[in-house]
C-alpha cells in the first residue's frame, strides 16, 4: 500500500501524523522531519522553497500517494 507522505522542518508535524492516524487508521504514513536544517524561519524564501521541494521529492521516491506539508514555514 502506498503511504501518505508528511513532512515538517522538525518534529511538530507529528501532531498532523497523529490526527491522520485517528482519521485514517488503515493508512501507512511516511514522516520526514528535517531536524538537520531546523529552524526554517531564519532562512530565505528561496532556501525554504528548495528544502520543501527536496523533501517532497524524497517522499515521491518512497512512492507516496499524497504529500501533506505539515510545516507552517513551507506552506
Amino acid at each position: 500500500m502506498k503511504p501518505i507522505g508528511v513532512f515538517d522542518s522538525g518534529i511538530g508535524g507529528l501532531t498532523v501524523v497523529r490526527a491522520l492516524r485517528e482519521l485514517l487508521p488503515n493508512e501507512n504514513i511516511f514522516y520526514l522531519g528535517d531536524t538537520a536544517r531546523v529552524p526554517y524561519g531564519n532562512k530565505s524564501a528561496e532556501t525554504v522553497e528548495r528544502y520543501g521541494l527536496e523533501l517532497a521529492r524524497m517522499l515521491m521516491a518512497e512512492d507516496a500517494k499524497l504529500i501533506v506539508v505539515a510545516c507552517n514555514t513551507v506552506s
